[in-house]
């Protein structure tokens, strides 16, 4: 039911974002600067048809290949293919062919106006719960995003080993998606609207937790949360009692990471030399990291900026030769930010 609900909901029924019910596939958050300005050289009938949840654009990503899972009409694809430069790519699955009709369109009007002599953007029809059916190279991607769409997906393990198999040693997956403080009630998964506003297919977060490590993602990060709001009385009253949040993780494919933050004594030093970031770098929501100040960090955080495309921005303190026990704060506690259980939270308006 669900690949054929979501055709026709973000085909059919929704034309635009103003149709949607709840926030949950609105994003609330200010994009930085460089998004901003990004977003301003997007077409203005892909950005009518936008329903992300979240900003996927992460740092130093200038050249970086990047592939765009529900790419939608083509908005992150096309923001992201600015920030990566000519010399990047970016490459957008989709299996909306209304969605993905709109995202072609515009594709030469993209390339005139960012100024490259050859477009560096390309959509794909498919099914993200089916990658490996596709034509794409295994162990390429340095960067892989999705916005507020692999919640829409039955087989989630699936998606999770199949991007796994796709990224590079030390690349992510950097993605928004919709989470639940409990697992929903089977009865409401297969409700056409309930799914279709990305919520009966929200990911409880623990099963999350437990797919992404099954698929080798061994520590996920959370990067930003917050609470959703659902404006519509029916739509409410149907999920009473279960809270939703948007919520960004990066995961990174690094196979010798521990299951949990261990303590070796590191620490690290950033040069303040990321883009958009040059007074503290956000490696998620606890590690923020002030330029030119030493900062402690668990090995596990060590390894995802000493083993990735982000070294060249930090120096490097310590090694793995002695052993402190678990790091300080390493909870298993429900990790986003706090809402008002059972008080509907504002709708945001999306972007």
């Amino acid at each position: 039911m669900n690949i054929e609900n979501s055709r026709d909901y973000y085909g059919k029924v929704l034309h635009g974002s103003e149709d949607l019910k709840t926030d949950a596939c609105c994003t609330a958050e200010a994009p930085p600067p460089a998004v901003v300005e990004a977003l301003r050289n997007v077409h203005e009938e892909v950005r009518a048809r936008y329903y992300g949840c979240g900003l996927v654009s992460p740092q130093a990503i200038e050249g970086a290949h990047i592939l765009d899972l529900g790419s939608g009409s083509g908005q992150d694809a096309y923001v992201l293919a600015q920030i990566v430069g000519e010399h990047g790519s970016v490459t957008g699955v989709d299996t909306t062919p209304e969605q993905l009709a709109v995202a072609n369109a515009h594709l030469d009007w993209h390339r005139e106006k960012f100024g490259y002599a050859k477009s560096n953007v390309a959509f794909v029809e498919g099914d993200i719960e089916q990658l490996d059916r596709l034509d794409l190279p295994q162990g390429h991607y340095d960067v892989i995003v999705s916005n507020c769409v692999i919640n829409l997906v039955k087989d989630k393990q699936a998606v999770f080993a199949a991007v796994h198999r796709l990224l590079k040693e030390g690349g992510e997956l950097y993605f928004s998606d919709v989470y639940s403080d409990r697992r929903v009630p089977e009865a409401l998964q297969d409700d056409p609207v309930l799914h279709g506003e990305c919520l009966s297919g929200a990911l409880y977060w623990g099963d999350f937790l437990d797919h992404a490590k099954q698929a080798g993602f061994l520590d996920p990060r959370l990067v930003a949360s917050r609470p959703l709001g659902i404006g519509d009385p029916e739509t409410a009253a149907k999920l009473d009692g279960i809270d939703f949040y948007s919520a960004t993780f990066r995961l990174f494919k690094l196979t010798d990471l521990e299951m949990q933050c261990e303590d070796y004594g590191q620490a690290v030093c950033y040069r303040g030399t990321v883009r958009g970031q040059e007074r503290v770098f956000e490696l998620d929501d606890h590690h923020h990291i002030e330029a030119g100040r030493m900062f402690r960090i668990c090995g596990n955080s060590w390894k995802m900026l000493a083993d990735t495309r982000f070294a060249e921005h930090f120096d490097f303190f310590g090694d793995f030769s002695t052993h402190y026990g678990v790091f300080p704060d390493c909870g298993v506690a429900i990790p986003f930010e706090d809402g008002p259980t059972g008080t509907p939270t504002a709708p945001a308006a999306c972007c």
